[in-house]
C-alpha cells in the first residue's frame, strides 16, 4: 500500500505522545490532521481522562474503545516497541513513526502482523504534499 492509500483509507488516527502543548510538534500535527476530516485520539499517560483537541486522551493503545486505522507515534525511537507491541494487539493497519523515529525491530514486528509501517516521517506534511492542501 503506498502513502495516498494509507491516507485515503484511514479515518482514525491514534496519536501516541500527543502533547496538550499548542506549541509541541505532536499537537500541530494532529490539529493538522483533525481539520483534514481524520479523528484523532490522544495517547497519553500523563493525559488520562483529559481533553487534547476535543478528544478524550486514553493512558495506551488498548484502552481506546473502538477500532483505529492508523497509530502515530510521537516517542523517541528507543520507546516505540511497546507501543507497536499493543498496535498489533489493537489490530490497527498502519505503524506511523514521525520524523525522526525509527525503530527497524518494531518495524519488524508490525510487518509480521500485517501492519503497514511508515517510518521517518512526518504524517502532516506528507498529506500536505499528496493532497495539496
Amino acid at each position: 500500500m503506498d502513502l495516498k492509500e494509507i491516507l485515503e483509507n484511514a479515518r482514525t488516527i491514534a496519536v501516541v505522545g500527543l502533547s496538550p502543548d499548542r506549541s509541541r510538534t505532536s499537537n500541530w500535527v494532529a490539529s493538522y490532521m483533525q481539520s483534514r476530516g481524520y479523528r484523532i485520539v490522544p495517547v497519553n499517560p500523563r493525559e488520562t481522562g483529559k481533553k487534547i483537541l476535543g478528544e478524550r486522551v486514553y493512558p495506551d493503545l488498548l484502552s481506546i474503545p473502538f477500532d483505529v486505522d492508523i497509530v502515530n507515534i510521537f516517542r523517541r525511537s528507543e520507546f516505540v516497541y511497546p507501543h507497536v507491541e499493543e498496535a498489533v494487539k489493537k489490530k490497527a493497519k498502519v505503524v506511523w513513526m514521525q520524523l525522526g523515529v525509527y525503530n527497524e525491530e518494531a518495524a519488524e514486528l508490525a510487518r509480521e502482523n500485517g501492519l503497514e509501517v511508515v517510518m521517518n516521517m512526518c504524517i502532516a506534511t506528507t498529506h500536505s504534499a499528496i493532497f495539496g492542501l
